[in-house]
This record gives structure tokens, sequence and C-alpha cells, in this order.
């Protein structure tokens, strides 16, 4: 039997064994009949998010648009069903999250098939209307995106957080008590709008919840050598950059490692906290 030496997402070596085709088949059934059964639970899983209960939405926020303000109501854009992607973008930063970038550049080509199934995407971040459409301009997005500087969208559905939370030490977000990371952080919500123009809130995911969305991620997980994610806690941001810096800030060398050409910040963005 001979015995395959490649690097695991921690860098250490992964020996894995070369075997014959039926050897490989049967290995591969196994894993397969494994694969079925999250396929069921995912199902199963869908299922019961479809049941969950809504929470009527009362309070009115008013964002600012490039064209102007526009109401909850207003991102809907005649869809019943509204996805929010709560991307980490504050005011004063230089640029969004590395995090909600490598997100966000999955979204364009997903409008055409959500558009046609009642469904509308917006993003919201709390930077000022003008610092949003220079970052968007500079990565080359088309899906809407909007502000949230002037309510309180982000800090209800938990994404922003005040002073007094950071006086604290902690911040309520995803679903717990938490110790306080950084002004902004990431997540998705999901809003329903009925034929009397009710809007509902159905849905929010945090943190890894909307690992899901990342389609790159699949393809890698494809791959012998995976997402080889390195860095503190294997977090993604150690090797995903914005799109339009990786020729400028380093490579992936043979063994899948992201080598630097320069000190860039690691994190979500030089002011924020991962994601």
């Amino acid at each position: 039997m001979e015995i395959s030496s490649k690097q695991n997402g921690n860098g250490t070596s992964q020996r894995n064994p070369v075997v014959s085709r039926d050897e490989w088949l049967a290995a591969r059934k196994e894993l397969w009949i494994k694969e079925k059964e999250l396929t069921r639970m995912n199902d199963a899983l869908r299922a019961k998010r479809g049941r969950l209960p809504w929470v009527k939405i009362d309070k009115e926020y008013i964002f600012d648009a490039p064209d102007g303000k526009r109401s909850l109501a207003q991102l809907f854009q005649g869809k019943s069903q509204l996805i929010v992607q709560h991307f980490m973008f504050g005011p004063g930063w230089k640029e969004g999250c590395v995090g909600c970038s490598f997100t966000a550049d999955h979204v364009d080509g997903a409008l055409k098939h959500l558009v046609h199934h009642d469904v509308s995407f917006v993003a919201i971040s709390r930077a000022p209307i003008e610092e949003i459409e220079t970052f968007k301009k500079r990565m080359n997005w088309h899906f809407n995106w909007v502000s949230s500087f002037h309510t309180d969208f982000n800090y209800d559905y938990n994404v922003s957080f005040t002073k007094e939370d950071q006086d604290l030490g902690i911040a309520y977000y995803n679903y717990n008590s938490r110790v306080f990371e950084g002004e902004e952080l990431s997540g998705h919500s999901v809003f329903y709008m009925n034929e009397h123009g009710e809007i509902f809130h159905t849905y929010s995911t945090y943190s890894r919840g909307g690992e899901q969305l990342l389609g790159t991620y699949i393809y890698l997980d494809w791959t012998p050598k995976g997402r080889n994610e390195t860095g503190p806690g294997q977090n993604l941001t150690d090797w995903v950059r914005h799109h339009d810096k990786y020729e400028a800030e380093g490579f992936v060398d043979h063994t899948g490692r992201f080598r630097e050409k320069t000190n860039s910040a690691s994190c979500c963005s030089s002011e924020g906290p991962l994601s």
C-alpha cells in the first residue's frame, strides 16, 4: 500500500493511503452513506426552519440609499420576501469586512434567480451611503446596498454595538451574551411582507450560520487540501482577501498556504473584529 503525504488545514502532515479502485469505491460508498444522511438531516432542518413563528415589525426604519431615503417596505422592491446581509462596515472604516466581502462576492450571480423566485436582496451597513458607494464601486458589485446610519436597525438585530456594550465588555450576539468583540459583527436576516403591507421578521443567522452561502467553500471542501485555514481558530480570513487584493498581497503556495507579500491585516477590516 502506497502512502500519499499532504498538509491538512493545520499545516501538519496528513497521510492518505493509495489503494486499488475497488478499495477506493468501498471507502467512497461508506462516505456517500454519511453524505446522504446529512442531506436528509438538512432537508428536515429546512422544513423546521420554514415552520418558525414570525415577529411583526411595527417599528419604522428609514435607510439611506444612493437615490434617497428608503423604508424597509421599499427594500422589498415588489417581492414578498427580503434577505438582508448585515454587512460589517462601520462609519469611517476604510473598507468593508473581508469575510463579509467574501460572502458578498457570491451574491450577484444569485440575484437573477432570487428575483424570479419572489425574493429581494439587500446589504445593510452602518457606514454612510457615500462610503458604501465608494467601496461598492471598487468591488464592482451590483446588488442593492443601503445605510442604516440614521436608524436603530443594526442595534435591533444585534449586529452593531454601543459604547455602553464596550464599557461593559459584554454584547448579545448569535443568541448569547458574549465577550465584546467589536462595534460591528456579521449576520443575515429574512423578512416577509404580506398583501396588506405588514412586515414580519422570520429568520436570522449569525457567525458561521451564513457559511452555507459560500459556494467557494463547497468547491474547496471537495478538494484534497480543503480550505487550508491556518489562522487563529482556523479563521477563514487568514487566507481570504478582498478579491482585488490577492495579486498585491500574496499567493497560495504549493502546500496551500497563503504567503503574504505585505503586512496586511488578517481581520475583517483594519478597524473591525473577526466575523
